[in-house]
């Protein structure tokens, strides 16, 4: 059985998991079984409902002590849960939470464990997951050959598929641990859209000069939906909070679309949006080394570029 971890926040399963739940229901599909998801903790959301990607099954661990994340506590409710229902390969997103917890499950269950997998594994000779490594410069194929079997997935390099179906919901009775970590307070991040959970992303570097010209970035976002982001440069000039900042030191993301206003693309940079789908970007300067990364790139002055393309979006939607 292909068992795949349902991520939620504030009461809601999280985007990611959509994705990580219709990649475990085709890689079930692929090894002649069955796919069941496992929830710790308690949502909102209707349950029965994830069976439209393609999951038979919702396990829920239903206790509000697992509402807010302790790796250590979750990685062992985890691997509880995996023992107790047979499970042969579970499946993270490699967001966050995944980062955190998988390895502690991995370690519990002495399971083989792959990262930030991109593609389905060839099961033809063996169980071979592709990766990516060098912060997205080159692919690794890793053959798994432990009885238990860990992938976390690559948001946004799954395409998230959902039909009909409802699924069953089972509430599964797992000793919880004391918390390790105790909640004293929530800062929540403003804004139309989280950045790991965003489909576009609009970043700014020091092309934008201070942090007073930002508003044509939130412009441009706000017409499209979009999450606003930054270069480390301007995070460590507290022109814009350091959530914001995108980079090998910071967020790394996979947008379908990012748009880079001002950003020459430092290689740091690079190696937290190049999963992007498509980028785009806009500077002044024909020689900025993003432009070699770029799909579409437009030489101009942001302070020119960007209210006429936010303007036309704009009309474009109210058309």
């Amino acid at each position: 059985m292909v068992l795949i971890f349902i991520d939620h926040a504030d009461g809601h399963i999280k985007k990611a998991s959509f994705e990580a739940l219709t990649y475990g229901a085709a890689l079930a599909k692929q090894l002649g079984t069955n796919a069941e998801g496992l929830l710790c903790g308690t949502v909102a959301d209707d349950l029965a409902l994830l069976g439209k990607y393609g999951i038979t099954k919702v396990n829920q661990v239903n206790n509000e002590a697992l509402n807010n994340l302790d790796s250590l506590v979750y990685g062992k409710t985890i691997a509880d849960a995996v023992t107790a229902l047979g499970a042969k390969v579970l499946v993270f997103s490699h967001n966050q939470t995944g980062r955190a917890v998988a390895p502690v499950v991995a370690a519990k269950l002495k399971a083989g464990l792959v990262t930030g997998a991109i593609a389905l594994p060839d099961t033809s000779n063996g169980f071979v997951v592709k990766k990516s490594v060098f912060s997205g410069k080159a692919y690794a194929n890793v053959n798994i050959t432990s009885d238990i079997k860990i992938i976390s997935l690559n948001p946004n390099s799954y395409k998230t598929v959902a039909g009909e179906g409802t699924a069953e919901v089972s509430q599964l009775n797992i000793a919880i641990d004391s918390l390790k970590v105790k909640l004293t307070a929530v800062n929540k991040v403003s804004g139309e859209v989280p950045l790991t959970e965003a489909d576009i992303v609009v970043s700014g570097g020091r092309g934008l000069k201070g942090p007073e010209n930002w508003g044509i970035i939130e412009d441009l976002a706000h017409v499209l939906h979009a999450a606003t982001a930054c270069s480390r440069p301007v995070a460590d000039s507290n022109w814009r909070p350091h959530h914001e900042h995108v980079g090998q030191t910071g967020e790394q993301i996979a947008p379908n679309l990012y748009i880079a206003i001002g950003i020459s693309g430092a290689i740091q940079h690079l190696a937290g949006v190049n999963r992007s789908k498509h980028i785009v970007v806009i500077n002044k300067d024909p020689e900025a080394p993003f432009f070699k990364a770029a799909d579409y790139g437009i030489v101009g002055d942001a302070f020119e570029v960007v209210p006429k393309l936010t303007e036309e979006i704009r009309k474009l939607h109210n058309s």
